[in-house]
C-alpha cells in the first residue's frame, strides 16, 4: 500500500477579496506560516490555488505544526490532510486509511475542484466516493449533521484528503497592514486593542509608561510578560519601557488636580507617537472604551486627540468590559492582567478628574509646563527590548580543541 504523504491545507477568507493586492498579503502569510514553525524541524510553505500548503513529508512532527496554524492570523481554517494523485484509485486507496477501525454513524463527501476539466464534476466525485465509503462502513449518509466529513480537494496535479478541519482565528497576516505603536498599561484593555490591530493586518510597537523610582517595577514585569504573550501572535517585537514617574510630579507640581489625567494623557500620546514616527510606525493604538473611566469621556477623548499628529485608533471603542474580558480570556491575557501591581495610573491620581475637559481649561493648565521638554525626556528616557516567539534554539558548538603546547 501506497505510503500517506502528509502535509497541512491552508485557506484564507478575507484575502481571497483582495483583488490584484492578493499576492503582498499571500508573501506575508507565507511568511508567517514559515516564522511560526521556525523552531521545529523544516516545514516547506507553498502557495497552491486558492490555499496555501505546508509540506510535511519526512517531518519528525507534523501535530506540532498543526497546532502552530491557530496562531497565525489571516488563516480561515486549516487541517492535516494526505496528498494524493488525482486519480479515483488513489482518492480511494487514502479514504479507505483514513475510516479503518473508525466507528461513525453518519458521513459526507465534500468535494471540491479546483479546475472544472476534471473528467468528474463535483456531484460525481461525492457519489462514486460515498458509495466506496458505503461498501467497507456499516453507516449511512447524512448531509446535514454528518458524525464525519471527508474533504476532498482536487487539484489537477494531485488531490488533498482530509476528516478533521479546524478554524483559524481570521483576519489579515500581520506585516501587510503597516505598523502602529499601542501604548501598553498593565490593565485589561490594552493588550486586547494591540491583538485586534494584528488581527487587522498590523505589526504593533508596544509602549509602556511606567513610574520607576516613585512605585515598584512590578508593571514593567507584566508589561513583558503582556508583551511575551503577544509576540506569539507577530513573533517579533519590541517593548519601550518609558520612565513617567518624573514627569507626573512636574504635572503635580504645576496642574490643578481635575485637569491632571488628561494632561497625562496628552504627554503620553505625544512620548508614543515621537517613538512611533521614530521607528516607522503610521498611527497609535490604545484600549480606551468609551465612558468606561474619566479619561475616555467623548469629550476627554477629543482633548487627547487634539496633540496626535497620527491617528490614533481605538478597537475598543465600542466594547463593553465583559466583551473585552471574555476577549482576554481566550488570548491568555486576562490572568497576567489581573495580577496586582503599581503602574504610572495609579500615582498622582486625583481623586476627582474632570471628566468633560473643554480646549481653553487644557490649554491653561499646560501652559504652567514645558511640554516639548518634558516629551524629550520620556523619549529618551525610553528602554527598548526585543521578544521572539517561537524562541530559536542556539546553534550547538564544540569546544575548541586543546592547541596548547604540551609540557
Amino acid at each position: 500500500m501506497a505510503r500517506l504523504r502528509p502535509c497541512i491545507v491552508v485557506h484564507y477568507h478575507e484575502i481571497s477579496l483582495k483583488g490584484g493586492n492578493r499576492p503582498l498579503f499571500l508573501r506575508h502569510l507565507s511568511r508567517n506560516l514559515a516564522r511560526a514553525t521556525a523552531d521545529l524541524p523544516p516545514v516547506t510553505v507553498v502557495q497552491r490555488p486558492g490555499r496555501i500548503l505546508l509540506d510535511l513529508e519526512h517531518h519528525e512532527k507534523p501535530e506540532a505544526v498543526l497546532e502552530r496554524m491557530a496562531r497565525v492570523l489571516g488563516i480561515a481554517n486549516y487541517a492535516l490532510a494526505w496528498r494524493v494523485p488525482s486519480t479515483l484509485p488513489a482518492m480511494k486507496a487514502v479514504i479507505a486509511r483514513l475510516i479503518e477501525g473508525r466507528s461513525f454513524e453518519s458521513f459526507r463527501i465534500t468535494a471540491r475542484r479546483a479546475f472544472k476539466s476534471y473528467p468528474l464534476t463535483s456531484v460525481e466525485l461525492n457519489r462514486e466516493l460515498g458509495a466506496f465509503v458505503l461498501s467497507r462502513a456499516r453507516t449511512r449518509v447524512d448531509l446535514e449533521r454528518p458524525a464525519l466529513t471527508i474533504h476532498v480537494e482536487v487539484l489537477p496535479d494531485e488531490t488533498f484528503l482530509y476528516l478533521d478541519r479546524q478554524p483559524g482565528p481570521g483576519g489579515l497576516p500581520v506585516g501587510a497592514s503597516g505598523t502602529v505603536a499601542a501604548l501598553l498599561s498593565g490593565g485589561i484593555d490594552s493588550p486586547v486593542a494591540a491583538w485586534r490591530m494584528m488581527k487587522r493586518g498590523c505589526r504593533v510597537l508596544f509602549v509602556h509608561f511606567h513610574s520607576v523610582p516613585y512605585l515598584p517595577a512590578t508593571s514593567q514585569v507584566k508589561a513583558r510578560a503582556l508583551v511575551d504573550r503577544l509576540t506569539e501572535w507577530q513573533h517579533h517585537s519590541r517593548l519601550f519601557l518609558v520612565p513617567f514617574g518624573e514627569i507626573q510630579r512636574e504635572v503635580v507640581l504645576s496642574v490643578p488636580p481635575p485637569a491632571r489625567v488628561v494632561v497625562y494623557r496628552r504627554l503620553m500620546v505625544r512620548i508614543a507617537e515621537a517613538i512611533a514616527r521614530a521607528h516607522g510606525a503610521l498611527a497609535l493604538t490604545t484600549g480606551e472604551s468609551l465612558g468606561q473611566v474619566a479619561s475616555q469621556t467623548l469629550e476627554n477623548i477629543a482633548r487627547i486627540d487634539e496633540v496626535a499628529g497620527l491617528p490614533v485608533f481605538r478597537p475598543l471603542i465600542g466594547m463593553d468590559k465583559l466583551e473585552i474580558t471574555e476577549q482576554a480570556q481566550r488570548l491568555g491575557t486576562f490572568e497576567i492582567s489581573i495580577e496586582p501591581d503599581a503602574d504610572c495610573c495609579t500615582l498622582f491620581v486625583p481623586l476627582h478628574p474632570a471628566t468633560r475637559m473643554t480646549a481653553d481649561a487644557i490649554g491653561a493648565a499646560e501652559s504652567r509646563l514645558d511640554v516639548a521638554r518634558l516629551v524629550q525626556a520620556g523619549v529618551d528616557g525610553a528602554v527598548t527590548e526585543t521578544f521572539d516567539w517561537p524562541v530559536m534554539p542556539m546553534p550547538k558548538t564544540e569546544a575548541p580543541a586543546d592547541r596548547s603546547p604540551s609540557a
